[in-house]
């Protein structure tokens, strides 16, 4: 659980210096130890939106829905995901 903590904690300071990357491979770690805990998706789809990877983004959320089916902050940034992928099919469509 300390491990847990820490890499969680980790990948919460890159998101504040805008290392979404980093953060992504800290979530990603955390995962390993414990594929439970829902913020730990929800932060890490935060860290795909940000880098454009909408498709890993939704899929984050969709597991946080499947265990939480009422997690405000997973409906919202699956919401951006599929906004995201709209955009993206949209400009593909006008190349």
């Amino acid at each position: 659980a300390e491990k847990f903590k820490t890499l969680k904690n980790e990948g919460n300071n890159f998101v504040k210096r805008g290392k979404y990357e980093e953060a992504v491979n800290k979530y990603s770690e955390c995962m390993k130890l414990n594929t439970k805990e829902c913020t730990i998706y929800t932060n890490r789809a935060l860290c795909y939106l940000k880098l454009y990877k909408y498709e890993e983004a939704k899929q984050d959320c969709d597991h946080v829905l499947q265990i939480e089916d009422s997690n405000i902050k997973a409906f919202y940034r699956r919401a951006l995901a599929y906004k995201g992928l709209q955009v993206r099919k949209k400009n593909m469509a006008g190349i």
